[in-house]
């Protein structure tokens, strides 16, 4: 069981929901994430949340305005498929949120759901963290023996695996990430909200 636990300090004096989850005992326990492909798409640790944009630097100040999100790690640069994407990632709590916009040959996968003409920012996709090259390898496998649609595949070595599988009936993709430890050093160096 995982157990998040909140501690004590002068934001409590101001939050009265944080007061109250204080009272009834001040953890909430979640059960672990048993890994298991095979009982469906969505039986992995789920770590992100994610939005595409067609204005990365309003989606940014939108987050920060609105929701609360301080700062961001940026992440640019050329895609495989000769096109440029930019993400922007920060953490809130164990929630990783990501920003996206895309352009050029590839950048589909990320604006096909935008709209042209005014500024938007819509669901992309739930991220799910794979640990090991047999949950990769499972989840491969099940993702062709159930004939789910891959959108992207890649690899950077010494980074991460990741892929993003279309899923129409939620209206958003899964994408799964296996990170190796250039991959994991990046990800615990994006900052905390």
């Amino acid at each position: 069981m995982v157990v998040v636990t909140i501690m004590h300090s002068r934001a409590l004096d101001r939050n009265p929901v944080l007061r109250d989850l204080l009272r009834v005992g001040g953890s909430m326990k979640r059960p672990d994430c048993l890994f298991d492909p095979a009982a469906g798409l969505l039986r992995a640790e789920q770590f992100q949340i994610a939005y595409a944009t067609n204005d990365i630097e309003r989606a940014c100040e939108c987050f920060r305005e609105q929701y609360g999100i301080r700062e961001f790690r940026r992440l640019a640069g050329p895609m495989r498929t000769g096109g440029h994407i930019h993400v922007e990632l920060a953490w809130v709590g164990s929630t990783m949120y990501e920003l996206i916009t895309a352009e050029g040959p590839g950048s589909e996968l990320f604006t096909q759901r935008l709209p042209r003409s005014e500024f938007a920012i819509r669901h992309h996709h739930l991220g799910f963290l794979i640990h090991s090259d047999r949950q990769w390898r499972a989840l491969l496998d099940e993702i062709e023996r159930r004939h789910w649609t891959l959108a992207s595949v890649g690899h950077t070595p010494g980074f991460m695996r990741s892929c993003f599988v279309d899923v129409p009936a939620l209206g958003h993709y899964l994408e799964y990430l296996f990170p190796e430890p250039a991959g994991l050093a990046f990800f615990e160096a994006v900052p905390a909200s």
